[in-house]
């Protein structure tokens, strides 16, 4: 275990392996974020970003795991991608808890599905693929945008809770 405990690693390992990942991970968590709680969602930037962040975390420690088995153990068949099923369910509970259903309509599916969206940028991004996650991360981030200005809200200007704004998508 002395490897993973090695905080000799050089710094260029260290940028793209721990810095990037994290600091990518936390702009696309961060708009999101913005968006749901400008438009006055319970999960914000604060709850978008730590799961963001809780999921890049793991799937880097996995990186670093696969390494230390593969190089340190010499082993063959490593299966540290359970870890990156156990987030997903566990996030899809955490996305449960948002949904509501009042007077026979439903609300928060998009929230919890940003949740969601969160942990999976987090963990592409936590994962090395930086292209693939900063294309998945522009792509929910301008639509989420998008979807806003569409229906006539400028998440950008206004700071109230517009009441006629569900989340039906």
């Amino acid at each position: 275990m002395n490897y993973i405990l090695d905080l000799n690693i050089e710094f260029e390992k260290l940028f793209f392996m721990v810095l990037l990942p994290l600091i990518l991970t936390s702009l696309v968590a961060y708009f999101i974020g913005f968006e749901r709680q400008k438009i006055g969602k319970a999960a914000g930037i604060s709850s978008h970003m730590l799961v963001a962040f809780a999921s890049a975390a793991i799937a880097i420690m996995q990186r670093l795991l696969y390494e230390y088995e593969i190089q340190t153990l010499g082993m063959q068949e490593v299966q540290t991608q359970r870890i990156i099923a156990q987030v997903l369910t566990g996030i899809g509970f955490i996305g449960a808890g948002v949904i509501l259903k009042e007077k026979g309509s439903i609300k928060g599916i998009t929230t919890a599905t940003t949740i969601w969206s969160s942990a999976i940028i987090g963990l592409i991004f936590g994962s090395g693929f930086l292209v693939l996650g900063s294309v998945v991360g522009l792509f929910i981030v301008v639509f989420i945008f998008s979807r806003d200005l569409l229906r006539g809200f400028n998440p950008f200007k206004k700071e109230h809770i517009d009441e006629d704004l569900e989340d039906h998508l």
